[in-house]
């Protein structure tokens, strides 16, 4: 399959990617912004190319937005970014979050079946929290 464009902010942790979805203005930015500064590494920023590679999902830069994140106030800034990373998780930045859950939703991409985490986008414990489902729900690397 080629590659194909979707809508998602995507960082890699431990070589795991994690894609950030939600409506605008919910933080998935911030919330790219806050996991690169604690030790993940940027893919793309508001729009990633995906592919599907012997099943798995992979995630790349989008090549109009390599190496790029959106940091309000500040404009465009230039990260170092990972080139294609699997991806494990999907995020999904929702107001009307569940207070907790018992099992992961699912959401197919491309006929990959990914665990999909809802998270409240508020909060100082965003990126812990999407660091916990990563561990505790992500696909294994």
């Amino acid at each position: 399959m080629s590659l194909f464009p979707r809508q998602s902010t995507c960082v890699a942790i431990d070589g795991r990617g994690v894609l950030i979805e939600g409506p605008p203005g919910a933080g998935k930015s911030s919330l790219a912004l806050t996991l690169i500064d604690r030790g993940a590494v940027l893919v793309g920023d508001d729009s990633v190319m995906l592919e599907v590679r012997d099943g798995t999902l992979i995630a790349h830069p989008h090549p109009r937005t390599r190496g790029l994140i959106e940091v309000r106030n500040l404009g465009l800034l230039a990260f170092p970014c990972a080139e294609a990373v699997p991806v494990a998780l999907v995020l999904a930045l929702d107001a009307d979050a569940p207070r907790y859950i018992e099992e992961p939703e699912t959401l197919a991409i491309a006929d990959v079946t990914l665990p999909l985490i809802r998270l409240w986008p508020g909060g100082e414990a965003l990126p812990l929290k999407a660091e916990l489902a990563l561990r505790r729900y992500g696909l294994p690397g």
